[in-house]
């Protein structure tokens, strides 16, 4: 999905500033095989002007990035791409958008530091580029949730299908989006929201 189609928000320099109510920011990573539309979301659903790390595709990274199924992708991110939403007068979430390509995978470690849990974007179409990425969350031990991003040509499953296939645990929540509206990703940071507070809370509570 192309970045340039979502509903950022391009207001006026004050609108960036960070609201003198809040007074709890936590961190969280949008992670997902290459192409998945992790920089969709983060600027769909960021409220100030999105940070972007994307660069122009050459022909250098031919050999090395599997554009089967994307092909029409012209643009990549390099390093990482930021975002803000307040969730309410107290709480702000700041969304970091990591690289997809194996290559940048090194970069991952700054951007998980501090980070209270995840997303993982995926393309129904593409499942298998989500295995390596959910892989490496499950041995860093960084709770997540899964999103399958809705393409115009993405297959549907049922939950239950696209849980095993991803052979994720039970507990572990699976939500449809679109990551180009504001709305749809905004529940899905909310829906990460809640797991992690459910985490939280001691069992028989």
């Amino acid at each position: 999905m192309d970045s340039r189609s979502s509903d950022t928000v391009t207001g006026p320099p004050s609108a960036d500033l960070l609201p003198d109510t809040a007074t709890m920011a936590v961190k969280i990573v949008i992670v997902g095989g290459f192409g998945v539309g992790k920089t969709t979301m983060v600027g769909s659903v960021s409220e100030i002007r999105p940070l972007t790390t994307e660069e122009t595709m050459t022909q250098a990274g031919a050999d090395v990035d599997d554009t089967a199924g994307i092909e029409r992708k012209t643009s990549t991110t390099v390093a990482m791409d930021f975002g803000r939403i307040s969730i309410n007068q107290e709480l702000v979430l700041y969304v970091f958008g990591t690289p997809g390509q194996e290559r940048f995978w090194f970069l991952w470690n700054g951007l998980f530091e501090g980070a209270l849990g995840a997303v993982v974007l995926v393309d129904t179409r593409r499942l298998e580029v989500s295995f390596d990425v959910i892989g490496r969350l499950e041995d860093r031990g960084v709770p997540f949730v899964v999103a399958a991003n809705t393409f115009p040509e993405s297959p549907t499953y049922p939950t239950e299908e696209l849980r095993t296939a991803l052979d994720l645990p039970p507990e572990v929540p699976i939500v449809t989006c679109d990551a180009r509206t504001r709305e749809s990703s905004r529940d899905v940071l909310l829906a990460l929201m809640h797991y992690l507070y459910n985490l939280s809370v001691p069992p028989g509570s």
